[in-house]
């Protein structure tokens, strides 16, 4: 009796399997759990300090001081320190595995590159989306609490509040994004993470040195000053509205990972 002939495996991996690899990827590094920890304590810490401190200080402020307060975005401050956990980790998605050397056997297993590029991004950006929104969330709650005390506080259904606390979330993901493309496009984990914090630390401060008519010109494009337009609450000056804003950072990077889609395909591992 002739036996069947066993079925044909695909010439191309389902992104579902893919998707699953890179799942398994990220959660099995232990540094994933701690960068990630160490972002929420951070967008969640920070930000309860912070109001602790200005509810404490607040019968010694001057009328000028009290009028520039916001409650929401004085709760979120935590994601200014977030976003540097979010880089660093976002880098470390592609270049942890060049610096291992693993990156030959994921490409060997998986020869369409872009689409594992496709995958860490999903992964990572889904994750990233939990965790930032819930810890903006946990923070603009835990603000409010201790601003009430000295009835400070404001709530979620205030024009622009809800929008502020998830994209703040939103922001970090993008971040995150971001930095997996410039990890991508420069392979190296201290150059990528240099490249990162470059662009959402020092760039702002170089673009405020120059003359203010440039400086508002050029400002409000910047990478890290359009998106955290989507967080911020209230009318800044020379800042783009928030969802433009964000809609610019986005476009950063989009750029970035469609430069290491083709950069990758191109190049050996």
């Amino acid at each position: 009796m002739a036996l069947a002939p066993a079925p044909a495996r695909p010439d191309r991996p389902l992104l579902a399997d893919v998707l699953r690899s890179e799942w398994t990827k990220l959660r099995s590094v232990r540094s994933t759990y701690w960068t990630l920890l160490a972002a929420a304590a951070a967008t969640i810490g920070l930000g309860a300090i912070l109001c602790s401190v200005y509810a404490s200080h607040y019968s010694h402020l001057s009328l000028q001081d009290r009028a520039r307060f916001n409650a929401a975005s004085f709760s979120l401050s935590g994601i200014m320190l977030a976003q540097l956990a979010i880089g660093v980790l976002g880098v470390l998605v592609m270049t942890s595995e060049y610096s291992t050397g693993m990156i030959r056997a994921t490409f060997a297993a998986t020869p369409q590159r872009r689409l594992v590029l496709g995958a860490k991004a999903a992964v990572f950006a889904g994750v990233t989306v939990v965790i930032g929104v819930a810890s903006c969330f946990a923070a603009f709650f835990a603000g409010q609490a201790i601003l009430s005390g000295h009835h400070l506080q404001t709530t979620i259904g205030a024009p622009g509040v809800l929008r502020a606390v998830v994209g703040g979330g939103l922001y970090l993901a993008v971040l995150g994004l971001l930095s997996l493309g410039l990890g991508t496009l420069i392979r190296h984990t201290a150059g990528a993470i240099a490249a990162v914090f470059g662009l959402i630390l020092v760039l702002p401060g170089i673009v405020g040195a120059l003359p203010s008519s440039w400086a508002n010109a050029i400002g409000p494009y910047l990478p890290s000053t359009a998106g955290q337009a989507v967080f911020h609450v209230g009318f800044r000056f020379h800042e783009l509205a928030p969802w433009p804003g964000f809609g610019v950072f986005c476009a950063y990077a989009a750029a970035a990972l469609l430069g290491a889609a083709l950069v990758l395909s191109r190049r050996d591992a």
